[in-house]
């Protein structure tokens, strides 16, 4: 496989304030504050890799947990097979844990599903006695603040710990901890179905037939789908997957009809690196696809940009416009939306956020990630340093830190906690010795007039595309 190299480039700017600010942190480690644990959010692949590295370094952790189990919202997608293998799939603090008990590893080369993610690793990892005693499951993190003070006061604010204030099995309760490490994705907040971006009363009366992600249209979901008109709206591999499983359902019941509306100027660009994808499976995904419309098997529209639904009798109207004209895509049965997700901070209301104004995203990650810029879905290698906030001690990781950003790989998610937990733990070097190998996805479109514009107005004259 082939190895990304990425170069650094020297600043030519003056650091920001934000800059100054976050170079004057130190490792949280130390201190009055060093007898409380590290709150851990969300008990997901990123969360439990966080824990899994605490357990390592000797160090104390809670972990929050909304659902009644660990990898809650992948088990709402668990019949999805996973386009990367399990040698991404599985972080390796936690792999060196699961070994000491006897647990033997999947062939690195195998696909997992959703399912076998949960039912292989993350079970048997949140099953080890370190990690299940502080594990709140029915755990809703509902604010963090710093304790006795609010997002206004300053002088002191560093050594005060963390309050957790969490609904915890129908009891609300409260923790304090060193620091935050916020792994709880953005899988529950997905992007409404117009392409302005904004949930309107008129989307949410249809919620009975509107699925957000991925249906098993070939298990449980069969009878809702099967001969029936399905619009399925977005350009990702989440929409892919779907029309994958549509076009099985479509063999088995003839009936049903597939829409794909899409805001791409072409349907080509949804196909990707097809077979230049180092990840064979992603790349397959594209290949399939682009069969399928050859085969005029699904009717494609695009570009096409969603302003309005209304139900007429029993069905839906999608009223859109296309290259400057409205059409109406009449007599829909059923509507799936993938379009991806946001994140939530409403619980993070009392910290002081470096979030970016674009992409929701960690602020320092932005020029990286940001779909405007580039669409290699190839990322430079980061950690801790690129993680941070103005809120020393907070770090959004894994998918939230991408924030509405696509193309997030757990073995990112892996990396970014392995570097925050150095750091917290006072190793720096390591912190700062970041090593990502991922593959590359065969396709790249880099916007670097774009890349100029952002660099400049984030006053960040470092941002380098080399992909």
């Amino acid at each position: 496989m082939k190895n990304i190299e990425f170069k650094q480039v020297e600043s030519c700017c003056e650091p920001t304030l934000m800059e100054k600010q976050i170079s004057l942190q130190d490792p949280v480690h130390q201190g009055e504050l060093s007898h409380l644990p590290v709150a851990i959010i969300g008990a997901g692949p990123i969360g439990l890799a966080a824990a899994a590295h605490l357990i390592e370094a000797g160090q104390s952790f809670i972990i929050f947990e909304a659902g009644s189990k660990v990898g809650e919202n992948i088990s709402k997608w668990g019949h999805v097979r996973l386009f990367s293998p399990w040698q991404y799939n599985v972080d390796k603090a936690a792999e060196r844990l699961l070994k000491k008990i006897g647990w033997i590893a999947p062939s690195p080369d195998e696909l997992p599903t959703g399912h076998e993610l949960r039912d292989l690793y993350l079970l048997p990892l949140a099953k080890l006695p370190k990690i299940q005693t502080d594990l709140h499951l029915n755990t809703r993190v509902v604010g963090i603040s710093r304790k006795n003070t609010d997002k206004m006061k300053t002088v002191g604010r560093e050594k005060q710990p963390f309050m957790i204030y969490v609904e915890e099995e129908g009891k609300n309760k409260r923790y304090e901890a060193r620091a935050v490490i916020d792994a709880s994705g953005t899988w529950e907040h997905a992007n409404p179905v117009l392409s302005s971006g904004v949930l309107t009363p008129g989307e949410k009366a249809l919620h009975d037939r509107i699925f957000y992600g991925i249906p098993d249209v070939l298990g449980e979901a069969r009878e809702r789908y099967k001969n029936k008109h399905v619009a399925v709206v977005g350009g990702g591999h989440s929409a892919l997957n779907t029309l994958l499983d549509l076009s099985s359902l479509q063999e088995m019941d003839s009936g049903t009809k597939l829409t794909w509306l899409m805001r791409r100027d072409q349907v080509e660009e949804a196909y990707g690196g097809e077979a230049n994808d180092q990840l064979e499976a992603r790349g397959e995904l594209g290949s399939r696809i682009h069969q399928l419309v050859d085969a005029g098997k699904v009717n494609v529209i695009t570009p096409f940009h969603i302003q309005e639904l209304q139900q007429r009798g029993d069905q839906v109207t999608i009223i859109g416009e296309q290259r400057g004209v409205i059409q109406e895509i009449a007599q829909v049965d059923e509507i799936i939306v993938n379009t991806g997700s946001r994140p939530d901070f409403t619980f993070l209301r009392e910290l002081r956020l470096s979030i970016d104004q674009i992409t929701e995203s960690v602020e320092t990650l932005a020029p990286l990630i940001d779909p405007n810029v580039h669409s290699c879905g190839t990322v430079r290698p980061h950690g801790e340093k690129e993680l941070r906030h103005m809120e020393q001690g907070l770090y959004i990781v894994g998918m939230k830190s991408y924030g509405r950003a696509p193309t997030f790989l757990m073995a990112t998610g892996y990396e970014q906690v392995r570097s925050v937990v150095a750091f917290l733990v006072g190793d720096l070097e390591a912190a700062l010795k970041v090593e990502l190998d991922l593959p590359e996805t065969g396709v790249c479109s880099v916007n670097r007039q774009q890349v100029k514009v952002v660099a400049e107005e984030k006053g960040d004259c470092s941002t380098s595309c080399t992909n």
